[in-house]
């Protein structure tokens, strides 16, 4: 294996934007939650495996989201990674009750924003909120975007069950605009009453569910007009942009269709006509779990290269190799220092 080194020595720096933590206090709420008398089948199925699995991955991930300190600066230095955007794992805040949640989202920011202070040339953070009182959500994400640095908004989607395009979360999308912040919108798992057909198959979390979870998200945040309200948001998304880059020509040929006809009461036109159009305007892609150089170059093709960033995904999957097969993918110089810093550092205002 080469040496992968930070400090630019290829021609960039790598600037991971999809990296996890959770406060150490988060154990004891999960823990509550899956203790609890009814607790939801998603998040059983992925949490009762983190928290209580006692196998090697799961130890591994649990060890590193708790550190904010030596094991991550390490890790980074391993493989390579100058500079990580972090945010709250899934599901975060939004699996809890509404005090807890909103506690969770303070306790949140102020642990990274603290440890972004102490690394300020190695982390950068994205702000919590919970979705559950979208008031305070408003107001913790400006405190979190003034006062403690924080570049970006992190909603790990649902909310048990509710879309940001509902109309009581306007208050969230106001604040990351106002504010000149993207919304990264992380995957979770599907709610209640849709995730069980795939937890049976086992396809429920990052294999697949992830991905129809956070499309299902990006589409509704499109198709209902949302973001022709807010037209200046972005809104990013990982895992290769959880496919929808690859379905841009059936979701705009079969979204006209279903307008032109009628078939929904509520499915409008849009006033930038196309579904693709606003996936090349107000969506970012990153790669992360996906090191695969065909998928980077067809959303840099599709989308433009200015809007396909690197990630890690970390601690989730992070081997050093993943690394190395990107730093040798088949492009030129300025896109893959586009790919790996610049567009990172223009989206995030580093």
């Amino acid at each position: 294996m080469a040496d992968l080194k930070t400090g630019g020595d290829k021609g960039y720096l790598r600037i991971a934007t999809e990296e996890a933590f959770m406060p150490p206090e988060t154990v004891d709420l999960f823990a509550e939650v899956l203790d609890g008398p009814d607790p939801d089948p998603g998040f059983v199925s992925l949490w009762g495996f983190y928290l209580r699995s006692e196998a090697e991955r799961p130890r591994f991930i649990r060890d590193r989201l708790i550190d904010m300190g030596a094991l991550r600066l390490k890790d980074m230095d391993d493989r390579g990674i100058d500079r990580a955007v972090i945010a709250l794992t899934a599901p975060g805040t939004q699996v809890l009750a509404k005090d807890k949640a909103v506690a969770l989202s303070v306790l949140a920011n102020d642990q990274l924003g603290e440890a972004c202070r102490n690394h300020p040339d190695r982390f950068t953070g994205m702000a919590a909120c919970a979705p559950q009182d979208p008031d305070h959500a408003a107001k913790e994400i400006e405190r979190a975007v003034t006062r403690l640095g924080m570049k970006a908004v992190i909603v790990n989607s649902h909310t048990q069950g509710h879309y940001l395009d509902e109309p009581q979360f306007a208050p969230i999308l106001e604040a990351a605009e106002a504010l000149d912040v993207p919304i990264y919108i992380h995957p979770n798992t599907l709610p209640r009453g849709q995730v069980e057909p795939l937890i049976a198959a086992g396809l429920d979390g990052a294999i697949y569910g992830f991905g129809v979870e956070v499309a299902i998200h990006s589409l509704r945040l499109i198709v209902s007009g949302t973001l022709d309200r807010f037209p200046k948001l972005q809104i990013i998304i990982g895992h290769m942009g959880e496919a929808l880059p690859y379905w841009m020509y059936r979701l705009d040929y079969m979204h006209q269709a279903g307008v032109k006809a009628g078939r929904y009461a509520h499915s409008k036109p849009l006033q930038k006509e196309f579904v693709s159009n606003y996936l090349k305007q107000n969506f970012i892609v990153t790669n992360s779990g996906v090191a695969w150089e065909p998928a980077v170059k067809f959303a840099q093709d599709v989308l433009g290269r200015d809007r396909v960033m690197y990630a890690m995904d970390y601690p989730y999957q992070c081997p050093a190799s993943e690394v190395e097969v990107l730093d040798a993918m088949a492009i030129d110089a300025d896109t893959k220092r586009m790919f790996f810093q610049t567009n990172a550092e223009r989206v995030f205002k580093l």
